[in-house]
């Protein structure tokens, strides 16, 4: 850990992101409030080398243990200040989650946005941004309250060539969001 934030202070990065947990990574909640430890102590070696550490969701943090959902207990469990979220737009929709009840529960905390969209398919498969379900339009209109400093265009997977649906995105995006 200490020489990949190193790395990264010397190259300029001002975010480092926890990007997945693995299947054998996850667990129980206890197992997460063991994470959200990790996350803390992470965020504190980047805090101190200037760079924000954030974690970045699925859908799996959203399957409810007991009634509670690991995803609440990382965002609760963390310090604010040292560790950030990346929101996947999709995985949130796709887990029917409410992204403007969390920005409303955690202003700030949400700079780093993926942003890809939801088929209407009972799939609920990757499109292009602006082709599917999420109402970004409403989103972004809380880009202020939730923090957001940067988003990223994301499609895991295209009809046929990414560079189509990556010019398809921008162009909505451009039109409608920018």
């Amino acid at each position: 850990m200490d020489r990949a934030v190193d790395d990264a202070a010397a190259a300029g990065v001002n975010y480092m992101v926890c990007a997945y947990l693995l299947d054998s990574e996850r667990g129980p909640l206890e197992h997460y409030k063991y994470i959200a430890e990790q996350l803390n102590k992470a965020g504190e070696r980047c805090k101190k080398s200037g760079i924000q550490l954030c974690y970045h969701n699925h859908d799996f943090e959203f399957a409810a243990q007991d009634g509670k959902l690991p995803y609440d207990l990382l965002l609760n469990t963390t310090d604010k200040n040292l560790v950030k979220m990346e929101m996947d737009l999709y995985w949130m929709a796709k887990a029917g989650q409410d992204p403007l009840a969390l920005f409303k529960q955690h202003p700030g905390r949400f700079p780093l946005w993926h942003v890809k969209d939801m088929d209407r398919t009972p799939e609920k498969a990757f499109t292009e941004v602006g082709n599917g379900s999420i109402d970004f339009k409403k989103i972004f209109a809380h880009a202020d309250e939730a923090g957001m400093k940067y988003f990223f265009v994301e499609q895991d997977k295209t009809p046929a060539s990414p560079f189509d649906s990556i010019t398809k995105s921008i162009s909505y995006i451009k039109k409608n969001l920018a």
